[in-house]
């Protein structure tokens, strides 16, 4: 699914050339190899096994191809770039120049953004027990949710995870600076793409005097300037006003969707000392293709929103 919105993002381009195996050749190894050390930038979107396979096929004197692996193959490992250009100006500055780039998951992906700039700005302290609870659309399940959920009788709504080990959590930790697993509770709906992300927190486990506001001042002084992340306007009030809920109630997963976009809201009670963050994204969008020509348009010095809404 990653593999087919990447293309349609830039198959259109004049600035781009696409070179792809014939259809009798598209599982050969040689051609395979060939053509990823003649690519200056290669998008891998395959299982875990096969991305670290097909990553290691670049010739040892191939300092000129860049890999953009959209599985978790690579995404805490340190040889790797953490392909999210919007978590610090250094981490855009490392993406500029790097050639292994890591695309970010798509739940880490509004995890992240909403916890790392409060634990830069010393607000939610490194070793914060939070949880994170999540909702995306079906397509996150590649193509065999898809068609349960397009051609088969479905659930109406599935909650998922119950391992607590899932793939996303070691992302999660590292690059939020937590440096402690979340508790995830991930979920699935009867809709194709979008997700919400939130992160719920009692003030008692914030910076003394935190308040609903000075959060929603750090996310909108990190991410100002950002093409594509915004902070949207303070709390629920404010937030029904700008015509943002549903039915005056409703956060909607799927409005990003086919877009780059991600939207951050700050839901706070100061009263009550409790705020939950949210973050909603298109979980093929942001969240997975449009990341990756995001970091490839960085990767080649391209204005990054050549190609993305």
């Amino acid at each position: 699914t990653t593999g087919i919105q990447v293309r349609g993002r830039i198959e259109s381009r004049d600035d781009l050339e696409i070179i792809s195996a014939p259809d009798e050749l598209r599982k050969d190894e040689a051609t395979r190899k060939k053509l990823i050390n003649e690519a200056d930038v290669v998008i891998l979107c395959l299982p875990d096994a096969a991305s670290m396979e097909a990553a290691s096929w670049v010739e040892p004197d191939n300092d000129r191809t860049v890999i953009i692996d959209a599985s978790t193959a690579f995404r805490v490992n340190e040889n790797w770039d953490y392909g999210f250009p919007e978590l610090s100006k250094e981490q855009r500055a490392k993406l500029e120049k790097s050639k292994r780039i890591a695309n970010p998951g798509c739940y880490p992906t509004g995890f992240i953004g909403l916890t790392r700039p409060l634990v830069d700005a010393g607000i939610l302290k490194e070793g914060t027990a939070v949880t994170v609870n999540a909702i995306s659309g079906y397509s996150g399940g590649g193509k065999g949710l898809m068609n349960i959920f397009e051609n088969e009788e479905h659930e109406p709504w599935a909650a998922y995870g119950f391992s607590l080990a899932h793939k996303h959590i070691p992302e999660m930790a590292k690059y939020s600076r937590l440096n402690k697993k979340p508790i995830f509770q991930p979920q699935i709906a009867t809709f194709p793409q979008g997700m919400v992300v939130s992160v719920p927190l009692h003030y008692e486990w914030l910076a003394p005097g935190t308040t609903g506001a000075k959060i929603h001042e750090v996310l909108s002084q990190h991410y100002a300037g950002s093409n594509f992340v915004s902070v949207m306007p303070l709390g629920e009030k404010s937030v029904k006003e700008a015509g943002l809920l549903e039915r005056d109630a409703f956060l909607r997963p799927d409005t990003l969707a086919n877009t780059n976009k991600m939207e951050m809201f700050v839901f706070a009670n100061d009263e009550a000392q409790q705020v939950v963050l949210c973050a909603r994204l298109d979980n093929l969008g942001k969240g997975a293709s449009g990341a990756a020509v995001q970091n490839l348009n960085i990767a080649l010095g391209l204005d990054e929103t050549t190609g993305l809404l």
